[in-house]
């Protein structure tokens, strides 16, 4: 591990155009309707790409896939407000979904001479906005709520057919699971249960702040067998476990939102592993004061040496050493929430303002490289490289 004041330092602003050519990326987008955008961008074959959901100003919404200059390349229409992605192994295959309680999902094959295939929430089920892969890349499982019985639950799909298939469901041990992610064994699935109750006839209330119980649960994605639980302290119940990432030790890191009282600033990022108890860390009281109990996003860059956590809310970014579990710094990106990793240092940062930055280091200042006129962010990006 480097020291810290050079691992964000990676990629100048110089550097990192002339490195964009050479990174890996998907194959190039073939005819298709997303594709129809991209003539005469030949030559940017090797650019990386993201994509993230978006607000139009006239109040329609899409996902957008952009690349490593923040350049919007192409669009897709959503029937809502989109929230989190999820990305198949193979790169060729994306599913947005809605942002809670939204009932929809799209499977996008933007490489392909395809059109985009809506999936339906099951009667009493609502999507939490993520969902993750198989590691073949056939299955996807998506966080729902089963919300007159207040529980959660992974519904579990089978992609690899024109047709798509909900093979059933099993449950999360929770209440109000946020994100999930496939573990590196390619079996073990881990759940942040954020703990909150919600119904969708009362689409954005929270029903349940004084009896919240989060957890981050391992689950066999196979069986639905509960594998390992852990849960925080009781005075940390009404702190929301939602956003992850995975680090280079597999361990998970994950965002918190805290529902208690604004005076206090409870620590809002913890690391979990399947067989040790939770590891919670501490951002300094100056960081810790303005960040309004909230991360909204949480990635790792291209080694998983280094944790990003945004805190929209408070206008920052945190950066982690993720072997250490050490705060290296923060970077003033007004409502900056998403983010994804560019290569082993540097992260592009959306935000709800319409901007793309980048930032090599947490402390030497952040780089806005587009700004798509009437374009606002949503919370996530993601990397599609």
């Amino acid at each position: 591990m480097r020291s810290t004041a050079t691992d964000l330092r990676a990629l100048s602003r110089r550097g990192f155009l002339a490195a964009l050519g050479g990174l890996a990326a998907g194959p190039v987008f073939a005819a298709s309707p997303l594709a129809e955008s991209l003539s005469g961008r030949e030559a940017d074959e090797g650019m990386p790409l993201f994509a993230s959901a978006y607000r139009q100003e006239n109040g329609d919404y899409g996902i957008g896939i952009v690349d490593g200059f923040g350049q919007i390349l192409a669009r897709v229409s959503l029937p809502g407000r989109g929230h989190g992605i999820a990305v198949a192994p193979d790169r060729r295959r994306l599913v947005a979904f809605a942002r809670r309680p939204g009932t929809f999902a799209l499977i996008i094959s933007p490489f392909e001479a395809a059109e985009p295939r809506l999936l339906s929430a099951e009667p009493g089920r609502h999507f939490y906005g993520h969902g993750c892969f198989s590691g073949d890349g056939r299955l996807l499982y998506a966080v729902e709520n089963d919300f007159d019985a207040a529980r959660g639950v992974i519904g579990v799909y089978d992609t690899s057919g024109r047709d798509i298939r909900r093979l059933g469901e099993f449950g999360t041990g929770g209440i109000g699971p946020h994100d999930l992610m496939l573990a590196p064994d390619g079996r073990t699935l881990v759940v942040a249960n954020g703990g909150i109750r919600t119904h969708p006839e009362k689409p954005r209330e929270k029903l349940n702040l004084d009896t919240m119980a989060p957890s981050v649960v391992f689950l066999d994605s196979l069986t639905g067998d509960l594998l390992a639980e852990h849960t925080l302290d009781p005075v940390l119940h009404q702190l929301s476990l939602r956003h992850m990432a995975l680090d280079a030790q597999g361990r998970a890191w994950v965002g918190g939102q805290f529902e208690g009282a604004e005076s206090e600033t409870p620590p809002l990022v913890g690391v979990f592993s399947r067989d040790k108890a939770p590891d919670l860390r501490e951002i300094p009281s100056p960081v810790a004061a303005g960040l309004r109990n909230y991360i909204g996003s949480v990635t790792a860059n291209a080694s998983g040496e280094i944790i990003a956590t945004s805190a929209p809310r408070g206008g920052q970014t945190l950066f982690w050493n993720a072997a250490t579990g050490d705060f290296i710094g923060a970077q003033t990106i007004p409502d900056g929430c998403g983010v994804a990793p560019i290569d082993q240092g540097s992260f592009l940062i959306s935000d709800g303002n319409g901007a793309l930055s980048l930032v090599s280091e947490p402390d030497g200042g952040a780089e806005v490289l587009a700004r798509p006129p009437g374009i606002s962010w949503d919370n996530h990006l993601f990397s599609l490289s």
